[in-house]
């Protein structure tokens, strides 16, 4: 298992990003605290060049194993249950925009409030239908160029469409394809299991991603999550990939930053 820390390229509302734009220097601070990866949060692809991004983390002799793509809602609210078919187009257009990206950088693309959430006067249902439908379509023209993309549950007081594992194992089989699998965030995780190893284990190999933010969504340590249990959950199921820390910049960026590589590094090594 590897750490990566999540990276916005651009300035953005949501606060659980410690750290937002100056690429360089932020890329730089995260592999000089011993990082292995930067997790990029892109709200549009075109605003940002492939190749330069790519030549920038082989600078730093850091991967991207990932790409957000909730900025898309929290600025533009765009989403896939909208009531407007047109908005429901141009979120698939955008997550669609992001292959391309996602292969050049070989990063698995998470899909969390890029869903939405429940309009008034459409059923939960109706919701499901159309998220599910959305996302085979991204998930099928990602094929060709093998590009994975990570469902998020997230907690109720967000969206009400998928919160647990469970609800998140039945939405895969539900789209069908191999390409889809979970991203567990040990925040929300907090939030709506009743345990997080029985959580991970029930995902298993489904799990293509993992985000870490202690239960207050500062940086772990600095709550109750027992990350000691998370860790050897994950190596339990044979997860390889990236814990990716996404979490409040408190009580400032680079503090949380430096505090989470010191309580997740020992663990990760062992």
């Amino acid at each position: 298992m590897k750490l990566s820390l999540v990276l916005s390229t651009h300035a953005a509302q949501f606060e659980a990003v410690a750290l937002k734009g100056e690429l360089d220097d932020n890329v730089a601070k995260i592999a000089g605290w011993g990082y292995d990866g930067v997790e990029l949060a892109v709200r549009d692809p075109s605003l940002v060049s492939a190749d330069e991004l790519a030549v920038l983390a082989a600078r730093h002799d850091v991967e991207v194993p990932a790409l957000g793509t909730g900025q898309a809602w929290g600025e533009e609210q765009l989403s896939f249950t909208s009531a407007d078919p047109d908005v429901r187009e141009a979120a698939i257009a955008r997550i669609k925009s992001h292959i391309p990206l996602s292969a050049r950088l070989d990063a698995v693309i998470i899909i969390g409030l890029i869903r939405g959430i429940t309009p008034e006067g459409q059923s939960h249902a109706e919701s499901m239908a159309l998220f599910s439908d959305a996302m085979r379509q991204c998930a099928e023209a990602a094929v060709p160029d093998g590009v994975r993309f990570a469902i998020e549950p997230l907690n109720r007081y967000e969206t009400d469409l998928i919160h647990t594992t469970q609800e998140g194992l039945a939405f895969l089989d539900r789209v069908g394809l191999d390409n889809v699998g979970l991203l567990l965030d040990t925040f929300h995780m907090n939030i709506e299991e009743p345990s997080l190893p029985g959580a991970l284990m029930m995902s298993g190999d489904r799990t293509f991603h993992v985000h870490l933010a202690d239960s207050n969504r500062w940086y772990p340590g600095a709550g109750h999550v027992d990350f000691e249990a998370v860790v050897d959950t994950l190596d339990k199921i044979g997860y390889q990939g990236y814990l990716s820390g996404e979490f409040l910049p408190k009580p400032d960026a680079d503090t949380a930053a430096q505090k989470a590589i010191a309580t997740m590094k020992p663990l990760v090594v062992l």
